[in-house]
């Protein structure tokens, strides 16, 4: 006998309820999730083209008419350490400052606290001085702060002088625009036989952009150029081409065959791409960014200002750049001379007027419809508009989804008449009909 606390099957189950509360799906972050093509950065280029115009040409000014601050690696100057540690404490880069004013009647270019713990040291630099100018600086240095040495006693051997010479500044600047040089043509061909020449071209030209921005940057902020400064704008090169590469492979992807189908333009396609690759660009900077500032936060918290904190400025301005033109301006530039070939042109019209013929369609099936974008680039079984080609495209899409429940059977009757038995062919098949065999 059953339970009266077992429930009816009319009964509606009280677990479920009775209406569904949606989820909104329709967020910035899904759809950036999701890649369905919501952005329309391809669309919208000409005001990308306007904020990366109005920002090379302010990095350009700034170079030419605020220039660089050059470290004296390449203007040349005199350098001097000193301990960090006196007799009567730590000695501060204020009072370091104030001695050499007080004893040469000049600035100094820059005072810097370097290192960390007993090994921390502090360095002068200036332009050049000379010899008397050196002993009297480092005499005053040593009566009125007391620098210890490494055994905990004053020591006027523990200030040290050294002389940089700007010719050797000039020779890495000369290496690094070589190797610029270099490094732009060999990305140029590796793309142009890779994907094709006007990715190649579109990439140079994001390429171009992250070296101006970043050096616009720098002159803008006044940050000091030194080799560190060189060597780490190389860096960020490749991984702007690197971003650019994942683009430009989807978007190769999403454009293979497309001249011969009417369901996107390029740019359509092309925008897709970005949308599917739009989080892991994203994804991949923010990745890059965190150990770079983890490294200007420890250049700068802990070891001073330094070569770590050149690499990681430099780095930090050349992903952030780098990454925005991957996404922003590549795509865009490769769209606009994709159009320009005849073919290209061709096929987006096509797909036009596949669009107004559907919609039209659809106004004379239903005149108070709303026909929104998604419903005409989606395809439609009775449309006889379409091209041979897609009709094509779309019954072998139907045939190849028809599942086969007996695959035996099925080659089989692929097969020619006349090997499966004698009613194909008329020849009796060996065996008497009607008749069992015993």
């Amino acid at each position: 006998m059953a339970s009266s606390d077992t429930p009816s099957s009319d009964t509606p189950s009280t677990d479920t309820p009775s209406t569904a509360t949606p989820v909104k799906r329709d967020g910035v972050f899904h759809r950036m999730y999701v890649g369905t093509g919501a952005f329309d950065v391809v669309g919208k280029r000409k005001r990308w083209y306007i904020f990366f115009a109005i920002l090379i040409l302010v990095c350009l000014a700034s170079i030419i008419f605020r220039g660089f601050n050059l470290g004296i690696d390449f203007t040349g100057g005199t350098r001097i350490s000193m301990p960090a540690h006196g007799t009567g404490g730590a000695i501060s880069t204020e009072q370091v400052t104030t001695v050499f004013k007080d004893t040469l009647h000049k600035e100094p270019a820059a005072v810097q606290t370097v290192g960390t713990g007993n090994a921390t040291s502090i360095q002068i630099r200036s332009e050049t001085l000379n010899n008397n100018q050196v002993t009297s600086l480092k005499t005053a240095l040593f009566d009125k702060l007391h620098p210890v040495n490494q055994n905990g006693q004053p020591s006027e051997r523990s200030i040290s002088d050294s002389a940089v010479s700007a010719s050797w500044g000039g020779e890495i600047s000369q290496q690094a625009l070589i190797a610029l040089a270099v490094f732009l043509v060999l990305v140029t061909v590796f793309l142009a036989l890779y994907f094709e020449r006007w990715m190649a071209v579109a990439a140079l030209a994001a390429l171009i952009h992250d070296v101006l921005v970043t050096a616009g940057v720098y002159s803008i902020v006044g940050f000091e150029v030194t080799p560190a400064t060189v060597i780490g704008l190389l860096t960020i090169l490749g991984f702007s081409l690197y971003d650019t590469v994942v683009v430009f492979d989807k978007v190769r992807e999403n454009t293979r065959g497309l001249l011969g189908l009417t369901r996107r333009t390029y740019a359509e396609a092309a925008n897709l791409a970005l949308n599917q690759t739009l989080m892991r660009s994203i994804n991949t900077s923010l990745i890059a960014v965190l150990p770079v500032i983890g490294l200007l936060v420890v250049g700068v918290g802990l070891l001073g200002v330094g070569t770590l904190q050149d690499l990681a400025l430099v780095q930090l301005t050349g992903i952030i750049a780098g990454a925005l033109s991957s996404i922003a301006l590549a795509t865009p530039i490769l769209v606009d001379l994709k159009m320009r070939e005849q073919k290209f042109k061709d096929q987006a019209r096509r797909v036009h007027a596949r669009r107004e013929n559907l919609a039209r369609k659809a106004a004379e099936r239903d005149p108070n419809a709303v026909v929104t974008p998604d419903d005409l680039d989606a395809p439609s079984i009775d449309d006889e508009s379409l091209d041979a080609d897609l009709r094509q495209e779309r019954a072998m899409a139907a045939a190849s989804s028809v599942p086969t429940r007996n695959p035996k059977a099925a080659e089989n009757r692929r097969r020619p008449t006349g090997k499966q038995g004698g009613r194909a062919t008329g020849k009796p098949s060996g065996r008497p009909s009607g008749k069992k065999r015993h």
